[in-house]
């Protein structure tokens, strides 16, 4: 399935549609100081800041547009998605109280003459549309910094409207 399209409408929640992708939702990654993973107000969620960590804690560092291409920042894009996507789990129970996505913010560590920002954050948002259909598309920023915690490639917050 192209990165683009969403999960087809064979796959009734979130869940089918993870697995339809070949996912298993892994265990949200702890905090990496003094915060907690999300926030509830109202019926609003805020997702704290997440990067590409895998399941075992390891991170993918390294500058975009230097030793770290736009092709492998998007997975590490799409790796924070899911994570995301646990933290989203782990604070609703039941990823079909996600009712929209409002907003990401994504941050890509890269090199100051690099441009494609929109394109590494795109694995996330790709993602969010495939698991989440309509109801994961969403308003969004993506830009640059000089350097993201622990040399991370990508680090993406999150606000989520439920039910």
């Amino acid at each position: 399935m192209p990165a683009t399209e969403l999960a087809p409408a064979s796959a009734a929640n979130p869940y089918d549609r993870l697995k339809a992708l070949g996912f298993t939702l892994p265990p949200p990654p702890a905090p990496i100081a003094n915060f907690v993973t999300h926030v509830q107000e109202g019926t609003l969620l805020y997702l704290s800041g997440q990067g590409p960590t895998e399941p075992d804690g390891r991170l993918y560092s390294g500058k975009v547009g230097a030793d770290v291409s736009t092709e492998q920042a998007y997975e590490h894009a799409r790796l924070v998605g899911l994570n995301l996507i646990a933290v989203m789990h782990e604070a609703l129970g039941d990823l079909c109280r996600v009712r929209r996505v409002v907003k990401l913010f994504g941050m890509v560590n890269a090199t100051s003459d690099f441009t494609d920002h929109p394109a590494v954050i795109n694995g996330c948002s790709d993602l969010f549309n495939q698991v989440f259909g309509d109801r994961g598309v969403h308003a969004r920023s993506a830009v640059g910094f000089s350097s993201l915690p622990n040399q991370i490639t990508v680090e993406i917050e999150a606000i989520v409207s439920i039910n």
